[in-house]
């Protein structure tokens, strides 16, 4: 760790995928930072002064300047710590392809299957095969790779990494398939490999949390259900 001044502090939710997002990235450049757990229905003074526009986590504090939103936090961390192992793309072109699947991504299948994990029915159906159609474009971008980025861990590994241990939660919680192995077999050698490796393995939270969390999201929104 550096000097007071330079200190990273980063205010995270255990169950976040996109704060999970910062720890890994944080992990690959071998940066030292203090994790503060916050209870996002119970919000700190810390949280609610650090980020008073949006009131929510991930924010990540270095040399006492606060920084919000996950991707955003990411491209700090990538531009401050430049010379250990770079996460974004470094020709231009790459780079803004990296931003357009994450954003793609996240808007067609992390949305979608959040949304799908907490209805049932019809809603349920239509947002699974939505969230399907969108898991086949992604297979397509990685088919003949280890990984997102090629032979080692890129930026959109990073910002996909929640499909690796997250949708199998929200499959299990909404009783639902969404990754079929037949349909993306690269997709699930991909969760595989990043399973495995040792920065994700080691920084996973607890999936009895997770389960318990995201049964309280499906009764929230959906109650009749739980009788």
């Amino acid at each position: 760790m550096g000097s007071q001044k330079e200190e990273v502090k980063l205010l995270s939710f255990v169950c976040s995928p996109v704060c999970r997002r910062v720890e890994w990235g944080l992990r690959l450049k071998g940066v030292d930072y203090e994790y503060i757990e916050e209870d996002i229905f119970n919000k700190s003074n810390l949280l609610l002064q650090l980020n008073p526009l949006h009131k929510k986590v991930p924010v990540l504090v270095h040399a006492n300047k606060p920084i919000a939103e996950s991707l955003v936090i990411l491209e700090y961390v990538d531009e401050t710590w430049n010379h250990q192992y770079p996460l974004l793309p470094q020709h231009p072109y790459e780079r803004a392809l990296t931003r357009f699947w994450i954003k793609f991504a996240d808007e067609k299948v992390m949305y979608g299957g959040y949304v799908a994990m907490i209805s049932s029915g019809d809603e349920q159906e239509k947002k699974v095969n939505e969230v399907r159609e969108g898991m086949e474009k992604l297979e397509e971008l990685i088919k003949g790779k280890r990984f997102f980025g090629g032979d080692k861990v890129g930026f959109l590994d990073i910002a996909l990494g929640w499909i690796t241990y997250l949708l199998p939660v929200w499959e299990e919680v909404g009783c639902m398939k969404i990754l079929e192995a037949e349909k993306c077999p690269a997709i699930s050698a991909w969760v595989n490999n990043i399973l495995s490796h040792p920065v994700f393995k080691d920084c996973l939270p607890p999936k009895e949390e997770l389960l318990a969390y995201n049964h309280r999201r499906r009764k929230h929104f959906n109650p009749a259900l739980y009788n």
